[in-house]
């Protein structure tokens, strides 16, 4: 019998040997721990105030500050610019991060050059970060490439449009870092919703299993499409890799600082050998999921109102001017690059060349194969039939 069991058991002796007691006591624990809020690591309230934690502390500079404000300032304006791009026409899809710009600004700065990033298709902060042109990001969003940058060059993977498989792809790819024995780590971005998928679970077991260098980094932003975030877990999403073997922490996914400080540590303590861990960033998604949905069907204004008191840079802002660390100077040059940004990315959409009809056919095979020979014929005499008489 368990030790829960014998004290039950006591319980119901003390009672009177009714139990009754003993069982409304145990109900109301249960509901106890049901409710209570779980740890969230907090360094920067929403008011802008910096706070300590026992177990993360991080000392940023000035000017650490002020490029942490920088990047997602960035970040929201060429994501805005985008989602305008695709309400023009121009891109076929969009997915926003507005309002997730601290959780993927930190945790991106707290990476080292030859740590490997594997994303999802909402990462284009990180991406941003790992140095990757915007522009190669659009050009997925538009047809016209399959992401467009190399991964080797920026340790940053292709966008993953299938949900939860990039957490295979970088416990793969940890697991092979461990047998080379190099000391960087390998981070695996997914979201709340992708927390219900096997491919997530599989992923937990052999990274826990093969103590693979890899750190879980899960940016609850409280809806998967239209589903709430208690619709995948009956507990908060970082105590599960308990039951995995590995350690979980939530951290405040709109405070960069935190986000920076448990990243950090979580690949640190990845490259020295102690395994998997995961990071819940707890977030939202301000805006839809993609352009193609409307959040207002299924969330309430006063949701979104709530959570617009917490945003991300608002509070690092204050911070800045509260101790003096951004003049108006600064927070005007960060300003005009945004909007330089903005129409950089604006003006490379829409000259875009559309890409070679037939280069589909190209690298299937590495020697090439008669049937791809006779498949390009066949797609290159339909096209042909659309040409008018005169050109034939």
């Amino acid at each position: 019998m368990t030790v829960e069991g014998t004290a039950a058991r006591s319980t119901t002796r003390r009672s009177g040997g009714t139990g009754k007691r003993a069982s409304a006591a145990r109900k109301k624990k249960t509901a106890t721990s049901a409710t209570a809020e779980p740890e969230l690591v907090q360094l920067l309230t929403p008011q802008g105030e910096r706070v300590e934690h026992p177990d993360y502390a991080i000392d940023p500079t000035p000017e650490e500050l002020r490029g942490l404000y920088r990047d997602m300032m960035l970040t929201r304006r060429f994501d805005a610019e985008a989602t305008a791009l695709q309400r023009q026409g121009e891109l076929g899809l969009w997915a926003s991060l507005l309002g997730q710009e601290a959780a993927q600004i930190g945790s991106a700065r707290a990476l080292h050059d030859d740590d490997y990033v594997f994303p999802t298709y909402r990462e284009h902060g990180v991406a941003w970060v790992r140095g990757v042109d915007p522009t190669n990001l659009l050009g997925m969003f538009r047809g016209v490439n399959h992401g467009g940058w190399d991964p080797n060059s920026n340790n940053f993977h292709l966008y993953t449009i299938v949900i939860g498989s990039q957490t295979l792809h970088a416990t793969g790819y940890a697991m092979g870092v461990a047998k080379d024995g190099a000391d960087s780590a390998v981070v695996a971005y997914f979201g709340d919703g992708a927390s219900s998928q096997g491919d997530v679970a599989e992923a937990f077991t052999f990274a826990a299993v093969y103590n693979a260098p890899v750190v879980f980094f899960c940016q609850n932003n409280q809806w998967a499409i239209s589903e709430p975030a208690e619709r995948q877990s009956r507990v908060p999403i970082y105590q599960r890799a308990a039951g995995f073997g590995f350690p979980g922490v939530r951290v405040d996914g709109n405070d960069v600082l935190a986000c920076l400080a448990v990243t950090k540590a979580a690949v640190e303590r990845a490259r020295s050998g102690q395994g998997p861990m995961l990071v819940e960033a707890f977030t939202y998604r301000m805006g839809a999921h993609t352009t193609s949905d409307d959040p207002t069907k299924y969330r309430r204004d006063e949701e979104r109102e709530a959570w617009e008191a917490k945003d991300p840079i608002l509070r690092l802002r204050t911070l800045l001017e509260k101790e003096k660390l951004a003049d108006k100077a600064f927070l005007d040059a960060v300003d005009e690059e945004s909007d330089a940004l903005a129409k950089r990315v604006r003006d490379a959409v829409r000259t875009m060349p559309n890409p070679d009809t037939m280069a589909i056919f190209e690298h299937v095979y590495a020697d090439g194969h008669a049937l791809v020979d006779e498949e390009r014929a066949q797609y290159a005499e339909y096209l042909a039939s659309f040409e008018p008489e005169e050109a034939k």
